[in-house]
């Protein structure tokens, strides 16, 4: 028995496309045809490969950026129908692909480079500006390092898993490219060094950048962060927990002087 042809069906796809910083961005549509099980970096690896609009015009591949492909190095954040979120996480079937279009749209929150490639900079260098590291530099052997009881481990690990994708500061309404609002991202991070029995060595001067313009004190709790997390770290937690530090410490260097 023969069996009978099925029809090939279609995704459609709206990219926000801006050919550079300067430049005033416009919207293309593109056909592609639908695969079980599809993520938005196969939909977007079509493109590049067959880079002709829904409407028979021949364009310019599209550009993003991503890495690792699991969820794991967070480069390929964007918008996706309108939720800031992993590309390669993102699937077709849960999008419904096949009952409306999925627009790609670049980060709002930072200075697009090209098309869907943005520029996090600012993220890193306030990671940076925090100190969010361990100080143990040197090539001499250090011996072991001290004893970290399971209590701290398991309150800990759920910090480390932050992969720096900036999915929470494009959610939040406080970080905006006006201001100096460090986020809930960086925020958690000195979180989770400060409660590091080494990395406590710069909690004093960790916290010395976040009571400043820009710091812990910014941030209005509006829960966005947590809810668009692909980590699902406690966010709301970190920052409670680093306002709490920063007021003991403000309390000590009071009356320490």
């Amino acid at each position: 028995m023969i069996a009978q042809n099925t029809p090939e069906r279609n995704i459609i796809i709206r990219i926000r496309r801006q050919d550079a910083p300067d430049q005033a961005p416009r919207w293309e549509e593109f056909a592609i045809p639908y695969r079980p099980n599809m993520n938005i970096i196969s939909c977007l690896q079509y493109i590049a490969a067959h880079p002709i609009t829904s409407s028979g015009q021949e364009t310019t591949p599209p550009v993003w950026d991503s890495g690792c492909l699991e969820e794991v190095c967070g480069a390929c954040t964007m918008m996706i129908n309108g939720r800031v979120r992993q590309a390669c996480s993102a699937l077709v079937d849960k999008l419904g692909g096949l009952e409306s279009p999925i627009t790609l749209e670049p980060m709002a929150k930072f200075p697009v480079v090209r098309d869907l490639f943005v520029d996090r900079q600012r993220l890193f260098n306030d990671l940076k500006r925090t100190k969010c590291w361990i100080p143990i530099d040197g090539t001499h052997d250090l011996g072991k390092g001290p004893p970290v009881p399971i209590a701290l481990q398991e309150q800990r690990y759920p910090l480390s898993r932050c992969i720096s994708c900036g999915c929470c500061l494009d959610a939040c309404p406080q970080y905006t490219p006006a201001n100096k609002f460090v986020g809930a991202a960086v925020i958690s991070q000195v979180r989770l060094f400060n409660d590091h029995p080494i990395g406590a060595a710069l909690k004093e001067e960790r916290l010395d950048v976040l009571m400043e313009e820009g710091g812990v004190a910014d941030c209005s709790k509006a829960g966005n962060c947590v809810r668009v997390c692909p980590k699902e770290i406690p966010l709301l937690e970190s920052i409670a927990s680093v306002q709490r530090q920063a007021t003991m410490y403000a309390v000590k260097r009071f009356f320490s002087r």
